[in-house]
């Protein structure tokens, strides 16, 4: 589990054909490895991944098909910059939201403007997905847990302040830019709730209704 802030910009280093799968080695850069054991979590982009094995100051994963195809990384080369940040403790501070590190889907930079010292983006989305994005909702884009401040049809705004250019790999992102996509786990849930309920269980008290009325819509 992840809370979408990015603890360091690390570089892919190799990619290494393993079959239909691949291996990469990523450079940590100034991420805090003293504590990561083999077996850990880090996300990179967004998509948690496994370490598998350690260097001084990298680590190594493997990528299923499955992660290819759901993912920005089958586009990726060496020399790229990802954003990284450890799974999280429990006595983090939780500065983001519950990020799982599954990647739902590709999305793809339509616009980049200049709006004085903060960068808008409008990201395309998959059709599927935009019912889960929600205005001043969350998103987690490249592993970066952002805020929502518009909405369009299969499209969401993003306002970045220059902290998060600084300290992220954002500030690269230009027109055509494809991004790992990960809505709000919460809205899946309530969705599960509203729809999923079957004939022979009781009632549900949840409705639309009963959750706009109570903040949660």
């Amino acid at each position: 589990m992840f809370t979408g802030i990015i603890e360091a910009v690390g570089t892919l280093r190799t990619i290494t054909p393993k079959g239909e799968d691949i291996s990469v080695t990523i450079d940590a850069g100034k991420l805090d490895m003293t504590d990561v054991k083999l077996g850990d979590s880090i996300a990179t982009n967004g998509v948690c991944l496994t370490v598998t094995a350690l260097g001084e100051q990298s680590y190594q994963a493997d990528l299923s098909v499955e992660t290819l195809k759901k993912t920005g990384f089958v586009d990726y080369s060496a020399g790229d910059k990802v954003n990284l940040e450890k799974a999280m403790l429990p006595t983090t501070r939780f500065g983001g939201h519950i990020v799982s590190g599954h990647v739902d889907a590709v999305g793809e930079v339509v616009e980049r403007n200049q709006v004085g010292r903060s960068i808008e983006f409008w990201i395309q989305l998959p059709e599927q997905l935009s019912k889960y994005v929600a205005e001043k909702g969350s998103i987690t884009v490249d592993g970066i847990s952002l805020t929502v401040n518009d909405l369009r049809k299969n499209g969401f705004k993003l306002t970045i302040v220059p902290h998060t250019t600084s300290e992220t790999t954002i500030d690269a992102f230009q027109v055509g830019r494809k991004v790992n996509l990960e809505v709000d786990v919460l809205a899946r849930y309530m969705e599960r709730l509203l729809h999923a309920q079957s004939p022979s269980e009781p009632e549900s008290r949840i409705s639309m209704e009963f959750l706009q009325q109570n903040g949660f819509a």
